[in-house]
Order: C-alpha cells, then structure tokens, then sequence
C-alpha cells in the first residue's frame, strides 16, 4: 500500500506553486528571509548570554523569591503595553522599520544601565534591576507587531512553519554557545578580587549582540514587502467582531497556560543555584541541555506543523507540557536533571511554535499585528498572575508532603519540586478542558498518532543534518519562534 506521506496532496501541491509564484514576484523576498535569520542569531547571543542570567543577576544582588518571581513577570506585563502602543502606531505610520529599529535599538543601549545602577545603588539593587529590565524588555517588545507584521510579507502561509523553525535553530546554537561562554565567565569571576565582573562580561557582550541584531534589520529592504495595512478599532472590538470563536478560545487555553506555566518557571533558577548550589557553568549546562532539546526538535515540529497543522502540534505538547515541572520530585542527580530539560526543549519547541504560527493563521492579513499583541497581552497576563501565585506558594507550601490513599511522603531539599507539581496539575487541568474547544484553521492533511510520531523521529534523529541546514541561512525553507 502507498504511504500516504509519499503522495503530493493537493494542499502541499498547491502550497509549492504559491511559495514558487511569490519568490518569482519578489525576488528580494530571499534576501530579507536571510537577514532575518542572521538578526535572530544576534538576538539569541543577548538572550542566552544576557537575558537567561537577570536571575542569576538577581540572585547575586541577594533578591527574594518575591522579587525573582516580579522580575520574570512584570517586564512581559509592561512590555505587552508596549506592543499595544506598537499596534497602534502602525495604524499611522507608512513604515514598519523605524518602529522595529527603535526598539531594538533601545534594547541594546539599556543593558548598560541594567549593570551599573543595581551596583551604585546597592541598598535598592533588586528593585532597579527590575525597573531597568522592565524598561529593556518594552523596548524589545515595542518592535514585535511590526517585526511580525514584516517579516510574515516575504514567507508564504504553508512555509511559515519550516522559515520559523529554521530560524529558531539557528537561534538555539548561537543561544547554546552564548550560555556556556557566560557561564564560564561567572565561574572565573566568582572567584575573583571583583565578584560582579563575570556579570559585567556577559552583559556587554549581550549589548553589542542586539546592537549587531539592529545591523542586520536595517539591511532588510522594506520596499520588497507589501505597505502596513492593519485596520483600525479597538482591541475589544478586534476579539468582539473582527476575530472568530475559536481563535477566542485558543487566546483562553494560551493565556491559562501561561498561568500555570509561570508558577513554576521563575523559580527553576533559585532551586538549582540556592538549593542545589549548582555552580554558574553547571546551571549554564542545564539551561544548554533545553536549547540542545529546541535544536533537535525544531525542524520535524516545522514540517509537522506546515503538513499538519499548529493546533496538532499544540495539542500533542498540549499533553506533554504538564509532567515536565513533576520530574523534579524524582532526583537530583545533575545527570536526570540535564535529561530534563533537553525533554523540555524538545516539547517547548513544538509548544512555542505551535502557539506563535497559530495567530498568523487564525487571523486575517490586516490583522496580523494586532492579533500578536492581543495574543501576546494576554499571555502577559497569564505571566504576572501565575508568577505571583507562584510567589505565593513558595512562602506557604510545605517541604515535606504525603500522597493521599498512597503510603508515600515526599521529602525533597526544598518546597519548590511541591510548587512544581501543583503547576504541572494546573497545566494538566487547562490541556484537559481547553485543547479540544478550538480548530485548525487551515486546510491541512489528517494525521494519525502513529504516522505522526514516524514523521517526528527520524528528523530528530538527524543532528548531524539539522546542524549543517541551520548554519547555512541561504537555502531551504524558513523559519522562527
């Protein structure tokens, strides 16, 4: 019997012919999609460098978990402000580039005061570590709807998930080298005469990474793409007429994930630095082994998601996303912990890419950019209400805790594994209820379970392969998350 992968449908047929008619319109499309790349390779060294260590930061500065879980929360509040003022903007502007270089920009010059000010004013260090990162992280949001609303002019529909991932591999290695090299650097200035030095390193570098990222967007040619054309109204009115049912309820299971979600994942970094005492480059390998699980997984989650659909790939790590925070209760061992996140990664790139290439195809071209910030205002949301929780819960949750009708008690080095399984019951709980109340909005092929996993597990397989593609940015399909 033919497998049915082998036979081209007429969705992949007619996806081709559109990708090849577009290409042959706009030949300057390549080029734009190539910058692209390279600007999220930049992006990547000032996140997995830079960004991936405010905690750390925090922590040295001896913040509280209170204000560890404010610092991971509060800047995507403010910062989903920001791209709402952005949406708004577009709708009287001619140009999307000034916007997208404004923030960016602004991103890069601001790391500087996040270093300097917490050191000169050592009495309210952890507060102005939390302004000045929230200010960061407006900035970087402010280019968001427009970068999108750009970007998604030079790759066609059925293509945005092979362009997205690609580029997210590229990320994910440049993401990988940038968090080794900093961890390397804290360990060395740990021990040094000036303890803040390796801090101080990292954060430059993470400046002039963005500022290398703002290069490469000043060299995408805007002309080649088609003039902004977001409509007008209210973001209210957006949901209320503009958008249809099951995009609103996708923005519901989004945003309650992102609840439960973020009571665990500000605190991930005080239990392996405080109650594991991992050193800097141990903890810059376990953050390495979640970037090595994205690397691996990006590209089959692409394929899977352009043949099949983003809601398929969100609902299969809709399932998978819950156990991962109850893992923790089973070792310590740096070995399981490594094996973890690389599992992670692996899940959370298909997630992050599935919840991203949703909004674009749930919402209509003129809408794109509003449906982003709508999208990621809500999940900001979710952000700041599951981080205060969290917060929460890690002052009233026990250390020790016995399992009902089982003679089992847990003990482990602190409450946080128990903060963890109550956030992977609350994920549980919303894939439950939510994943099945919202559709597919592409005509896509259906897909068996079984045949799924056969198309997921050679490409992962494939390391070798993934690598050579992801580090060569001229050829292929595209794409991010």
């Amino acid at each position: 019997m033919t497998d049915p992968s082998t036979v081209p449908t007429p969705v992949r047929t007619a996806a081709r012919l559109a990708g090849a008619a577009a290409d042959e319109r706009e030949p300057s499309h390549e080029r734009n999609r190539r910058y692209g790349i390279r600007e999220g390779a930049f992006q990547a060294v000032a996140q997995g460098g830079g960004e991936n260590y405010l905690s750390a930061f925090a922590l040295f500065l001896h913040a509280t978990p209170v204000q560890i879980g404010i610092l991971s929360s509060l800047p995507q509040l403010i910062g989903t402000w920001a791209q709402l003022v952005s949406v708004k903007a577009l709708n009287r502007v001619s140009h999307r580039k000034p916007l997208i270089l404004l923030g960016t920009a602004g991103q890069a010059a601001l790391w500087l005061p996040i270093l300097i000010l917490p050191l000169l004013f050592s009495w309210a260090a952890p507060w102005l570590l939390i302004i000045v990162a929230t200010l960061q992280v407006a900035m970087g949001h402010l280019a968001i709807p427009a970068w999108n609303s750009l970007i998604t002019d030079f790759v066609v529909p059925n293509g945005r998930g092979a362009y997205f991932a690609r580029r997210a591999r590229l990320m994910a290695v440049a993401s990988f080298c940038a968090m080794f090299a900093a961890g390397l650097l804290l360990d060395v200035g740990r021990s040094s005469a000036v303890p803040w030095i390796g801090f101080a390193l990292i954060f430059l570098a993470a400046a002039v990474a963005r500022s290398l990222s703002a290069y490469c967007l000043t060299q995408i040619d805007e002309r080649a793409a088609s003039a902004p054309r977001e409509t007008h109204g209210r973001f209210l009115e957006f949901l209320r007429r503009s958008s249809n049912q099951d995009f609103r309820r996708f923005l519901l299971f989004s945003g309650l994930m992102h609840v439960c979600v973020l009571i665990a994942g500000p605190f991930f970094v005080v239990y392996m630095l405080r109650d594991l005492h991992l050193s800097y480059l141990q903890y810059a390998a376990w953050l390495a082994a979640g970037t090595c699980g994205q690397f691996v997984a990006l590209k089959p989650w692409g394929r899977i998601s352009d043949r099949f659909g983003n809601k398929r790939v969100i609902a299969v790590t809709g399932w998978a996303v819950p156990f991962l925070p109850m893992l923790y209760l089973l070792s310590t061992n740096l070995v399981f912990l490594l094996a973890v996140n690389f599992l992670g990664g692996v899940i959370w790139a298909g997630m992050t890419l599935g919840l991203q290439n949703y909004v674009f195809d749930a919402v209509r071209a003129e809408d794109k950019a509003k449906g982003v910030a709508v999208t990621n205002a809500i999940n900001a949301a979710g952000w700041i209400v599951g981080a205060l929780i969290g917060s929460w819960l890690t002052a009233v949750t026990p250390s020790t805790a016995s399992i009902a009708f089982l003679p089992l008690e847990l003990h482990p080095v602190s409450n946080l594994p128990l903060v963890f399984l109550i956030s992977g019951l609350l994920r549980l709980a919303v894939s439950a209820t939510l994943l099945g109340t919202f559709r597919e909005p592409r005509a896509v092929e259906p897909v068996s379970p079984v045949h799924l996993v056969r198309e997921f597990a050679p490409t992962t397989c494939s390391f070798r392969s993934s690598a050579r593609d992801a580090l060569t940015p001229g050829g292929g399909q595209l794409r991010q998350t």
